[in-house]
């Protein structure tokens, strides 16, 4: 799942699972892998439980930015296809 709104990008690995259940509506422990974008395109967060703990991905790019697939305004949720 992708968060359809950029994020603070100060947030942790527990505050990104916490805006999982409280924004998504979704189990953070489920061991689906959530995306989080910053206000700068240039930056994501991936969040998700390995098992043991819940693990933080983060990435920067030097150069360049994230293209984000339009999202709709009702904040429908997305066939898995979409994203593929």
């Amino acid at each position: 799942m992708v968060a359809t709104r950029p994020v603070d990008f100060r947030k942790g690995a527990e505050g990104l699972a916490a805006l999982v259940k409280a924004e998504m509506g979704a189990d953070p422990f489920s061991g689906a892998i959530y995306g989080f974008w910053a206000k700068r395109a240039d930056r994501i967060k991936l969040v998700f439980w390995d098992g043991s703990g819940v693990c933080l991905v983060s990435k920067r790019l030097e150069d360049g930015e994230f293209h984000w697939p339009k999202m709709p305004r009702n904040n429908a949720k997305q066939r898995p296809s979409y994203f593929r």
